[in-house]
């Protein structure tokens, strides 16, 4: 630990950001950096605690405290040895990453908890700027072929594990820039692309080939793709997005969230896209969905100009602090506030959409809404709503962003042309551990894997079933697992 009395001597600081008023006016990042004497104190804070929980929460088992230490003593080549023993991308982790290893550091117990995510992001951006980040591919290969369907954060960590391992690897990606959600469905506020271009970089210098507008089932057969391969990886996420079918869903106006972020992003990279424009512009917006997703519609509705924006949630509003049934340091469902938010919307919680309005045009006017409560469970979880009589109105709007989430992937194409087989849920059934599908030498990870989750939990997917193809091809594996490079997960 660099410091024993750093979390009694300083308290928890995030860096400062642009004002909401400037910031909504481009799509830039807008969170700045530490100084040098702040990153240094934010480091300190971190606890000698005996049992680092916060290994636990992260699903990647971050190697947390060390780093922490390294950054306090300002040892830049082991912080960065030591975090991307654990972590592939942590300049992606370190912007978007709700830092679940937050909410189970020892220090959140009666403080604010080290400021976890912020020193993960110096550190990165540190070591490139001292030339630390390299290729790391072997000179000698193993002469195997592996192929990786998509490029999302579960795609490029095996395709990044597996050409450490010395494979030879090809990731496939039907957009035309490698990054999957991480491209186009991340806004550049949040997530700048030239962060993922410089890394691409570096991955090609390790011997990874991208072959973009490449759909594997259309633009390449999926016969050619095994027979071509020694082994296949899909991950190509969860795509379909839920819908709400009520009354009036065919009026114009209404779009799928990501649909719109999915424009947004190549107009800011000047990508030019056939599908017909997608604009809040003027409009009275109304995002439905108060997860992540939904955050990102309000903050590109308030940098496209929208006139009104305003953020509807099905469930009750979310207590500020945990509860008896979110004990530490299990992470809790408390209310959260983004820097979207911050940026101007009005929030409804425990509101039902019944119905979409339209004018003699065609064109949404106005949704028809009801109030809910909820019977809750003896642990307080929402089980049943009711709606409140004599709550039912209309609200004005032109502009609808279902952000409900995601299903399942897309199961046309590539997945019935293979056979692969799926689970309950409509996900390719492997189980975790194995990553390994009904189809002899095809493997899964990711959100195709275990549903729509966090970029987080993806590119551990992705290093872990890259292990598992590594052990397939090879009858061992030269990549440690999670659990095998956290010490301290296998002692306690």
């Amino acid at each position: 630990m660099g410091k024993p009395t750093g979390f009694q001597e300083f308290n928890r600081e995030l860096p400062s950001k642009t004002p909401a008023a400037e910031r909504v006016k481009n799509y830039n990042e807008f969170v700045h950096a530490y100084s040098d004497e702040k990153l240094n104190q934010q480091s300190a804070r971190c606890m000698n605690c005996g049992i680092p929980f916060c290994h636990s929460g992260c699903p990647l088992g971050n190697i947390i405290p060390e780093f922490n230490d390294a950054v306090y003593r300002k040892n830049w080549e082991e912080a960065y040895s030591i975090l991307s023993s654990t972590n592939n991308f942590p300049e992606f982790t370190g912007r978007i990453c709700p830092a679940p290893c937050e909410s189970a550091c020892v220090l959140g117990i009666n403080k604010p908890a080290v400021a976890i995510e912020e020193i993960e992001k110096h550190i990165i951006e540190i070591a490139y700027s001292k030339n630390l980040v390299k290729p790391v591919a072997p000179l000698v290969k193993t002469g195997k072929k592996i192929a990786v369907v998509g490029s999302g954060p579960a795609g490029l960590a095996a395709a990044a594990q597996l050409s450490k391992a010395g494979h030879a690897v090809t990731v496939y990606e039907r957009d035309d820039r490698p990054g999957g959600l991480l491209r186009y469905g991340i806004p550049d506020f949040k997530l700048e692309k030239w962060v993922i271009d410089r890394r691409i970089e570096v991955m090609e210098k390790d011997g990874i080939v991208f072959k973009c507008n490449t759909e594997v089932g259309k633009d390449i057969a999926d016969d050619e793709i095994l027979r071509s391969n020694d082994a296949v990886i899909l991950a190509g996420g969860s795509t379909i997005p839920r819908n709400l079918n009520i009354p009036g869903r065919e009026l114009k106006g209404i779009h799928f969230a990501m649909d719109f972020l999915k424009q947004q992003n190549k107009r800011v990279s000047n990508t030019q896209f056939p599908q017909e424009e997608i604009i809040a512009t003027g409009k009275d917006v109304i995002v439905i969905g108060g997860g992540d997703t939904g955050s990102d519609c309000v903050g590109t509705s308030n940098r496209q100009g929208a006139s009104s924006i305003k953020q509807f949630e099905v469930m009750m509003q979310p207590p500020a602090q945990r509860t008896a049934h979110m004990p530490w340091p299990t992470y809790p469902m408390v209310l959260k506030t983004t820097s979207s938010h911050e940026e101007g919307v009005d929030r409804f919680w425990g509101i039902n959409t019944d119905e979409f309005l339209g004018d003699e045009e065609g064109n949404l006017r106005a949704i028809r809404v009801t109030d809910v409560t909820w019977e809750l469970d003896v642990m307080g979880r929402p089980i049943k709503f009711h709606k409140v009589e004599g709550s039912e109105r209309e609200i004005v709007c032109q502009r609808i962003f279902l952000a409900m989430g995601f299903l399942f992937p897309q199961h046309n194409g590539m997945l019935e042309n293979m056979g692969i087989e799926l689970d309950e849920r409509k996900n390719v059934k492997a189980k975790e551990g194995v990553y390994r599908t009904n189809v002899g030498k095809v493997f899964t990870a990711g959100d195709m894997r275990r549903g729509q989750s966090l970029v987080v939990w993806a590119i551990s997917e992705g290093r872990e079933a890259a292990r598992k193809v590594d052990e397939f091809l090879m009858g061992h594996s030269i990549l440690e697992s999670k659990d095998a490079v956290n010490q301290f997960e296998q002692v306690f």
